[in-house]
């Protein structure tokens, strides 16, 4: 039988459907990540339930299947999965009543069983990869003991779940021997890692671990928390040659009385430190963060402060995210005082100012030489990144064709012009 698995929100969702897919191959299924197809007897959407806009489109992607298995054979089967499904069963039960099966964040065993399959308990046993051969996502933990006001994550997920280093290392071995050359670091807060499992934060022995024996040539850090941000895993990024100097770091905010307000654990000056700290011992190092605007009592005079660090704080990479009222959390009490039209200008003219600051990192980079990885071919291009850049997130670097491009292969360049959000370059002489 064929299943077609489709992902929405983040990476820890593909990482958690990639190894759905492997305990469904291990059992003879026929596994597809193809959101397109339409000859599959199973259909498993892998939901997003974080934001508004992620609800939305997680809702419409269950409609669209529907009317794909109404067009289909008899057989035909739609399982909803995940984040919406463990914050909303009730309610989807009750208005999809076409979807066959509704299985939580923690219920994976109950849906492989469902099909007839085996479920094994390691989650490193079997995985089959949706992301390109040559990189893909290591998740070090589930769910998350932060109270961050805004955040309906902790309802979804879960405390915070350490997984043991030496499973993380077998499973990071396990792929970089199937042709992995970039492992990805992502959990709900990475930066917690170890604190339950071993009653310290373990983070950089686990960074250095990696780099040591994993085989990786790239190691990337993702979804950093600022509050408590153990100086250990700061040293491990900047003494491993194949530890990317990259820090995805959410910070939300600047103004201290919406930072205590989000129950975020810092404030300004210690955000301001923070970066600091991070620039000043690993040299070069690329700063990611994102944003929020609109949260409840967010002034003009706060939403100037932000977009003034913004300037100030020059990051090399950032989003923005307009507020969105999740129930259950601290902060919905607080309503939503901002309108949608407000958020969106405070969205766009932060973004504007990240992009010339995003051009003028850019320029600096013409003429000089980077290793980058290439991901993909693409119209008269193929299309790589360098260590300061995250897939389907961050930059590109468009390459001219040259018989030494291989999707996957590491290879030198020359930047020869900079835009906005990429780079055009050459290979290196």
């Amino acid at each position: 039988m064929k299943v077609n698995i489709i992902t929405l929100g983040c990476s820890k969702n593909t990482a958690d459907s990639e190894h759905l897919a492997g305990h469904l191959a291990k059992a003879g299924f026929e596994v597809h990540f193809d959101r397109g197809r339409n000859d599959c007897d199973i259909i498993i959407v892998n939901t997003c339930g974080f934001i508004g806009d992620a609800k939305e489109e997680s809702v419409n992607t269950l409609l669209e299947q529907i009317e794909v298995k109404k067009r289909g054979r008899k057989a035909r089967r739609v399982i909803a999965v995940g984040c919406l499904v463990e914050r909303y069963r009730d309610e989807l039960r009750a208005e999809l009543p076409e979807i066959d099966g509704f299985y939580g964040v923690s219920e994976w065993k109950e849906l492989v069983n469902s099909l007839k399959a085996e479920f094994r308990d390691r989650l490193e046993a079997e995985r089959i990869q949706s992301t390109p051969k040559h990189y893909a996502f290591l998740k070090i933990a589930e769910g998350c003991n932060r109270s961050c006001s805004y955040c309906a994550i902790p309802m979804i997920r879960g405390r915070h779940k350490s997984r043991p280093i030496e499973d993380i290392l077998n499973e990071a071995k396990r792929m970089v021997a199937d042709g992995v050359k970039e492992l990805i670091i992502i959990a709900q807060d990475t930066t917690y890692y170890g604190l339950d499992f071993y009653g310290e934060r373990r983070l950089g022995t686990l960074l250095d671990r990696l780099a040591a024996e994993s085989g990786a040539e790239w190691i990337r850090l993702h979804y950093t928390y600022p509050s408590s941000f153990p100086d250990d895993a700061i040293d491990a990024i900047a003494r491993n040659s194949n530890i990317c100097k990259y820090i995805d770091i959410p910070l939300q905010h600047i103004n201290s009385r919406l930072l205590g307000s989000m129950q975020r654990g810092i404030d300004r000056e210690g955000t301001l430190a923070l970066l600091r700290k991070f620039r000043e011992r690993i040299p070069n190092v690329a700063v990611r963060t994102t944003l929020i605007v609109g949260y409840p009592g967010e002034t003009e005079a706060d939403f100037e402060e932000l977009k003034e660090f913004v300037r100030t704080a020059r990051f090399s990479r950032m989003g923005v995210f307009a507020y969105s009222p999740e129930e259950g959390t601290a902060a919905y009490a607080l309503g939503d005082p901002v309108s949608d039209d407000e958020k969106q200008r405070r969205i766009d003219e932060l973004m504007a100012v990240q992009e010339q600051i995003s051009l003028e990192i850019n320029e600096q980079k013409v003429g000089k030489q980077f290793r980058i990885l290439i991901d993909r071919r693409e119209g008269d291009y193929f299309v790589g990144r360098t260590e300061f850049d995250s897939p389907e997130v961050d930059d590109e670097v468009l390459v001219l064709p040259h018989p030494s491009l291989h999707i996957g292969h590491f290879v030198t360049v020359t930047v020869t012009e900079a835009m906005e959000h990429d780079l055009l370059a050459k290979v290196a002489k």
